[in-house]
């Protein structure tokens, strides 16, 4: 069963969902994270204490509002826009990722959080 969650990053707090994968499920095991977001273009991606390999969602192709397990970081990525890999519209991650969720609504707002030193993600 899919996990609603709050992302809250600087002034803005959106809501999530995370899937019903393992790897979902392995994250959703270890809310509430606090970390310090890096910035890779319009991504905001953070450790977190989760150690999973490429599964059967790994891909390359994401949309802006996916939510995306990173393992060669360990990281957990936010899509919000381009990224320095992107030739079009959508974010392209630096290398294949688990799909593990997705943003509620517009997730451009993640934009108003760049700079932000601190990101928390929680069970809703």
């Amino acid at each position: 069963m899919p996990q609603k969650i709050r992302i809250i990053i600087g002034p803005v707090t959106v809501s999530a969902e995370l899937s019903d994968t393992d790897c979902a499920k392995a994250i959703a095991g270890k809310l509430p994270i606090e970390a310090v977001p890096n910035e890779w273009g319009d991504e905001f991606y953070f450790t977190i204490p989760v150690k999973l390999p490429l599964d059967a969602t790994a891909t390359g192709k994401v949309k802006i509002g996916d939510i995306g397990y990173w393992p060669p970081g360990q990281a957990l990525a936010l899509f919000f826009g381009r990224t320095p890999m992107s030739t079009g519209p959508d974010p392209v991650p630096a290398s294949e990722v688990n799909l593990v969720g997705q943003i509620a609504g517009d997730a451009l707002i993640l934009k108003k959080a760049k700079g932000a030193s601190k990101i928390r993600i929680e069970k809703e």
